[in-house]
């Protein structure tokens, strides 16, 4: 019983995570769409909606507990694309490389509990 509240409430910690951020790119996509142009990202706006409705809908999909497995491998998928993409360290170097190495960590720490949350389902 407790490891089922410890998983329902995991899933809805990360998946919340996802799902706010998807929410907040849409609330700032203009922005975020220009960040992407300026990374010279092809197609920025259609890379952002298309990852911002996937966070939304995987997301939710996590944080009530439905279609776990697909939702985290989707997130899986999502979340090392962004880290490829929106964070390539290795390419800079000083405060900056930390700055993007420490969020790129941060982010294969999330892909292990994607992983952890798939398992549940």
């Amino acid at each position: 019983m407790v490891t089922d509240i410890a998983s329902a409430f995991g899933l809805l910690l990360i998946g919340g995570v996802f799902l706010w951020a998807g929410v907040e790119h849409f609330v700032r996509f203009r922005a975020i769409c220009e960040d992407l142009a300026a990374r010279r990202l092809p197609a920025p706006a259609f890379l952002l909606a298309a990852g911002s409705v996937l966070e939304v809908a995987a997301g939710f999909c996590l944080a009530i507990g439905i279609a776990v497995p697909y939702a985290a491998g989707a997130l899986i998928l999502f979340t090392v694309a962004a880290n490829l993409l929106v964070l390539p360290f290795w390419r800079h170097h000083g405060p900056e490389r930390q700055v993007l190495r420490s969020a790129f960590l941060v982010n294969i720490a999330v892909i292990g509990g994607l992983l952890l949350a798939a398992r549940l389902g």
